[in-house]
């Protein structure tokens, strides 16, 4: 379940006709020095309000560097001092607020994770989670930032097992959901990009002893709630997880049933939840439903995946309304398509399409 964003929509025009009519743009863009080989290429991560964007890209030495896109498309890019260079090193920004403050987390030379924010004057401050591991993949994954820039993510100790964080003036908070598993890959992960509000409620999944995941959300004075969908499988890596909250506290996640099939779900502030499947999903182990993001009026954006392995992106308006489509150059082989990663409150919707080598390119599609 683990969906930190790293990295799929019949003809994107179609989407762009049904649901914002005539009046939308398609924009495609790829960052300055991006590889073009299998795995590489640009990979948009999170969007503001303002349609300032925020993420990564692999060079052709499969190396991360951050990029910053203006709302006229101006690409900016740049590396955290002591990121490393390696294949799979590098910096990975991976989520913006309203005034363009990002947080995100590098690799550095020995491939191990640190924290980082920069804010939107450029000043850079990197840290580190208390009790986070020093060994290679072990660290701190800063994978969340509110308008007050709070930041928000979960570390590996030197056991690979997670515990959620929260960092606030600087201050930082370790926590771990009650009933989080304390073996490898177990214990406590937040949701990436969109998943901390202006309240400072955090969302995301534990996960058990048997490797079972359930949602939680915590609330800014600490307070834990954990939730499970019904209809979640209860074995090993099936269960219920959160990707996205807004700031009336509706929750956007996915649920993986007894047959390993992914289904979307909508949790509203009273704890009230609504199931959705996407026409088209496929049904078998690891296809499905995945939301992605949810915004300011409660719209859901993500993508499916088809009996194929390949990726299609949807829309599903507030009264559970859900439109369809995909890029134009997106690849249409198992592993390939487009995966829509963000919507603002003004209705623009960004993301990835990965083509048919096999190579990331963003896009930006305006109402």
């Amino acid at each position: 379940m683990r969906r930190t964003r790293r990295l799929q929509f019949g003809p994107l025009v179609f989407l762009i006709l049904c649901v914002y009519a005539s009046a939308s743009t398609l924009a495609t863009f790829n960052a300055p020095g991006a590889g073009t080989g299998a795995g590489q290429g640009t990979v948009p991560v999170s969007m503001n309000q303002n349609a300032v964007i925020a993420g990564f890209y692999l060079d052709g030495n499969s190396t991360y560097h951050g990029f910053v896109r203006s709302p006229n498309g101006v690409i900016s890019t740049g590396n955290i001092p002591g990121a490393g260079s390696g294949t799979g090193q590098g910096t990975l920004p991976y989520s913006i607020n309203g005034t363009g403050a990002i947080a995100g987390y590098y690799i550095d030379s020995n491939s191990v994770n640190h924290g980082f924010l920069r804010s939107s004057a450029g000043s850079v401050a990197t840290f580190d989670a208390p009790g986070a591991g020093t060994g290679a993949f072990e660290g701190t994954f800063a994978v969340n930032i509110n308008a007050g820039s709070t930041v928000g993510g979960y570390f590996s100790d030197g056991n690979f097992v997670f515990h959620g964080f929260v960092r606030a003036n600087g201050t930082i908070t370790p926590f771990d959901v009650p009933g989080a598993g304390t073996g490898s890959f177990q214990g406590t992960f937040t949701g990436s990009g969109d998943c901390l509000n202006t309240a400072g409620t955090l969302v995301g999944e534990s996960a058990d002893s048997n490797s079972v995941s359930h949602a939680f959300l915590r609330t800014s004075d600490g307070t834990i709630t954990s939730y499970d969908v019904p209809g979640a499988g209860t074995g090993k890596n099936q269960g219920t997880g959160a990707t996205g909250i807004n700031d009336s506290g509706v929750i956007a996640g996915n649920y993986i049933d007894s047959n390993g099939v992914n289904h979307g779900y909508v949790r509203d502030s009273s704890g009230n939840v609504t199931e959705f499947d996407v026409a088209g999903a496929g049904t078998g182990s690891g296809e499905g439903t995945f939301p992605e993001n949810i915004n300011a009026s409660g719209a859901v954006i993500g993508q499916y995946l088809d009996a194929s392995g390949v990726a299609h992106g949807f829309q599903r308006t507030p009264a559970g309304v859900i439109t369809t489509g995909d890029v134009p150059g997106a690849g249409t082989r198992a592993g390939e398509g487009t995966i829509p990663s963000n919507n603002n409150a003004g209705g623009q919707i960004n993301g990835t399409y990965i083509d048919s080598g096999a190579v990331s390119h963003g896009f930006l599609l305006t109402p």
